[in-house]
């Protein structure tokens, strides 16, 4: 597993994990895969387009709290420039299962360490 390459913990360090909460999801006009989706990380709303159409439908996001990265640089991605990345695993069948926190002690932009 892996790919052969080894990350420092500066490496490491660098990622700002934040737990957000999924707020709007909608469908982007044009592709089959991806996903507009906002999502609250504390104080602040960010755009994600993320390519998980396929394993979930929308009303099954609203509401759930995901681990984001959060300091990436923007991307447009069909037209939408998205603010950060969902974590997520993926098994051999190439399933998808998003990284969620269910303790909702940890407030929206919890940073996760």
């Amino acid at each position: 597993m892996g790919t052969g390459k080894n990350a420092s913990f500066d490496d490491f360090s660098k990622i700002d994990l934040r737990v957000g909460k999924v707020i709007e999801c909608e469908p982007v006009e044009g592709s089959e895969k991806l996903y507009k989706l906002t999502v609250r990380l504390g104080e602040e709303t960010r755009t994600i387009a993320s390519g998980i159409a396929q394993h979930y439908a929308p009303d099954e996001l609203l509401g759930k709290r995901i681990i984001v990265i959060a300091n990436l640089e923007p991307k447009t991605v069909m037209g939408i420039e998205s603010r950060g990345m969902l974590l997520a695993a993926e098994d051999a069948a190439g399933k998808l299962s998003l990284v969620t926190l269910d303790d909702e002690n940890f407030p929206d932009g919890t940073q996760v360490h």
